[in-house]
């Protein structure tokens, strides 16, 4: 695996920008109060066969604050559409108007809104283990510098990596934590 100092940070951070990543994108998916295009943008539609976001199907807007609307680009999708809406567990009822579909998206109720809470509370504690873990491998790829043939690291060169190490888990531990916390105030904002 790693070599040295340098590669063993650089594959740290970019495997804890993964786990950033796909806290980012978990989150996007998550219902608030108002309508948005990320709710459905990657719901997977059944296309001849093939799943397939959704935005690579159709136009998706937002004409009013609690309502989205589907324009697919080949009006033949627009039932394979309102199916994998159905299928989603999003509970949202998909209205077809002739080769469109509109979703009113109701206000959240209290108990669905500290179920969402809850929800992505739970995804970014699953990233901030992730997160960890790197820390852990990491560390473990530090360790194994000293018993490298060929190699000579000082002691304190390895305590310095561990450090920085430790200071890239802070740095991204608080990301995690900052997205929480700002899609949690959205969920809950009436």
């Amino acid at each position: 695996m790693s070599t040295d100092p340098d590669t063993i940070l650089l594959e740290a951070e970019d495997a804890m920008q993964k786990a950033v990543d796909h806290l980012q994108h978990e989150l996007r998916g998550v219902r608030t109060g108002r309508a948005s295009t990320a709710l459905v943008e990657y719901l997977k539609v059944d296309y001849y066969g093939s799943p397939t976001d959704l935005k690579s199907l159709a136009a998706i807007s937002v004409p009013e604050p609690s309502q989205l609307l589907i324009k697919p680009f080949d009006a033949g999708a627009v039932s394979a559409i309102k199916q994998a809406i159905e299928a989603s567990g999003l509970g949202l009822n998909p209205i077809v108007e002739a080769k469109q579909i509109r979703l009113n998206i109701p206000a959240l109720t209290r108990d669905r809104r500290q179920q969402l809470v809850t929800h992505c509370k739970k995804v970014g504690e699953q990233q901030k283990v992730a997160v960890r873990n790197v820390r852990r491998d990491a560390n473990k790829h530090a360790d194994g510098l000293t018993k490298q043939p060929g190699a000579n690291y000082p002691e304190d060169e390895i305590t310095q990596l561990k450090e920085e190490i430790q200071e890239l888990l802070k740095k991204y531990e608080g990301r995690i934590d900052e997205m929480v916390s700002a899609k949690t105030k959205e969920v809950e904002e009436i």
